[in-house]
Formats: C-alpha cells, sequence, structure tokens
C-alpha cells in the first residue's frame, strides 16, 4: 500500500520565508503522526514566466508540475503571507489553473503568516472560503503566525517557529490531518463524486 502524498504549496514570493517554514512545520508533525510521502514548494518554484501565464498551456514546465503535483495530492498543506489583508496573488494565481474537481473532498490545512495579529482572520476570511469553493475538506483547525513566532533557524536558511501557542496548534491540525488520511482514501473519492455531480 503506498504512502498517502501530502503536497505543501506556500505563497511566498521571498526566500527564506516564515510562510514556507509554518506550513513545512505542519508538514513535520504529520509526519511524525503517518507514514507519509512529503513534498514542498512555493511560488518561486513555478519558475520565470509562470505569471503570464493566461491557460494552463501557457505554463511553463515547473508551474504545470506544481498544479499536477497538486490535484494528484492526497492532501494539501497551503499557506501564504498576508498581503493587504488576503493571500498573494500569484498564489491565487496558481489556485487558478487547478481544475475544481481535483479538489473536492480533498483534506486542505490552512495556514499564513502576518506581521501582526491584526491579520490572523485571514485564513477564515480569504482561505477558507477559496477552497470551499473547490468543495474541499478543509481542517477545522487553521494556524496564523505572526513574525513575533518565529526565530531564524541556526543555518540562516530559513525559520522556526518558537511560540508555544503556535506549535500547539500546530499539533492539532497536524492530528486531524493525520487522522483524516488514516480513514479518508474511499471517502474521498465518494465526495469528489457527489460535490461536483451537482454542480
Amino acid at each position: 500500500m503506498s504512502r498517502p502524498r501530502v503536497v505543501i504549496i506556500s505563497g511566498n514570493i521571498r526566500r527564506p520565508s516564515r510562510s514556507r517554514g509554518l506550513a513545512e512545520a505542519l508538514g513535520a508533525e504529520v509526519g511524525r503522526r503517518a507514514s507519509i510521502e512529503l513534498k514542498s514548494y512555493d511560488i518561486l518554484d513555478a519558475g520565470p514566466g509562470f505569471g503570464s501565464a493566461l491557460a494552463r498551456s501557457e505554463l511553463p514546465l515547473p508551474a504545470a508540475r506544481i498544479v499536477d503535483e497538486i490535484e494528484g495530492a492526497d492532501a494539501l498543506i497551503v499557506g501564504t503571507p498576508v498581503y493587504k489583508g488576503a493571500y498573494t496573488g500569484l498564489f491565487k494565481h496558481l489556485i487558478d489553473f487547478i481544475a475544481p474537481e481535483q479538489l473536492a473532498g480533498k483534506p486542505v490545512a490552512l495556514t499564513a503568516t502576518g506581521g501582526g495579529a491584526r491579520h490572523a482572520l485571514v485564513v477564515e476570511h480569504a482561505l477558507r472560503p477559496l477552497f470551499g469553493f473547490f468543495a474541499a475538506l478543509t481542517l477545522p483547525t487553521a494556524v496564523y503566525a505572526s513574525d513575533a513566532d518565529f526565530e531564524a533557524a541556526e543555518d540562516g536558511a530559513g525559520y522556526v517557529v518558537t511560540d508555544a501557542g503556535i506549535r500547539s496548534r500546530l499539533c492539532a491540525a497536524a492530528d486531524e490531518l493525520a487522522g483524516l488520511l488514516a480513514t479518508h482514501s474511499r471517502g474521498a473519492e465518494i465526495l469528489r463524486r457527489s460535490a461536483w455531480a451537482v454542480q
């Protein structure tokens, strides 16, 4: 039996990135609870020319492969920095290329980062409705972290979550996603068929 495939996609447009660090921290917690195949991407991995593509056939090969990975995943962990109260434009641009039926019933964990606590509801007011359109199964526990909740990694290549409350939420979301992955494979296909049959 193959391991569930979990794909992380982060909307950050710079590296190192707190957004990618938060999403990957959640992926690591899920990996402690379940045997999974984990892949991680951000917008920079989509390659040059991605932003100017207007149709899926125009995507550069790296971006097309990311879209294929997202559609083929058993679950997603998504993250974005907050820009003007919502997700980044290039993150939304990538999501626009996904066939809606490919996310129906798929577990999706929501994460976001911002400069302060005032942006915390972006996960509820922007990310959850976006994936609700796709009839995805968003986890009850979303994780938002602000700049003060991180420290730079010792190697300088990223960021580490240091806030105990955020780490607790990561654990709660990981419990939910690992539990869904354990019971979800058959139910996901039923949800996928039924969700788009009525539209």
